[in-house]
């Protein structure tokens, strides 16, 4: 994204390559496809546009389009270097086309640390801690962290007699 602005045509068409890609993508969970359906999905739909896209961004190196030393050229090198990793979930059963999930754990985690730095006790951090941790399990299950904790407050003796009936 960050070359754009000095290659809008070579950009454009990686985006709309990976766009094709992610729609693929949300036509297999629309049609809330196995994992392996998914795979087999990707592999007849997504890997030739994939293989369309190195056979491109290889072709702007051997044709000399682009330097290697630009912004563009170092983009296609990054793809190019790291494209088997790239392509897992052409070849292997439930690989996500992307880290997102993971990287929205960590901002949090990130976010939650720079706020930890605010609390002035030590239990307080732990409460901190025992709250953000609640709240990102019921993000993660799907259920609304505010509609959790008021039920948890308002269950209070059954919470405390048998808590495993109140996981998220």
């Amino acid at each position: 994204m960050e070359v754009t602005a000095n290659f809008p045509e070579e950009c454009r068409f990686v985006l709309e390559s990976f766009r094709e890609v992610y729609a693929n993508d949300a036509l297999a969970r629309e049609q809330n496809m196995t994992p392996e359906e998914r795979l087999a999905f990707h592999q007849t739909h997504s890997e030739p546009v994939m293989e369309q896209l190195k056979i491109w961004l290889k072709a702007q190196f051997e044709e000399k389009k682009v330097e290697p030393n630009s912004g563009l050229g170092v983009a296609i090198t990054y793809l190019l270097k790291h494209s088997d990793r790239l392509t897992l979930f052409l070849k292997q059963t439930g690989v996500p086309l992307d880290t997102n999930i993971a990287e929205r754990a960590l901002k949090r985690a990130i976010r939650h640390r720079k706020n930890s730095l605010f609390y002035k006790t030590r239990n307080g951090a732990r409460m901190g801690d025992l709250f953000m941790s609640l709240i990102h399990s019921c993000e993660l299950c799907g259920a609304n962290p505010f509609d959790y904790l008021t039920k948890l407050q308002r269950h209070v003796a059954e919470l405390k007699s048998k808590p495993s009936d109140w996981m998220p």
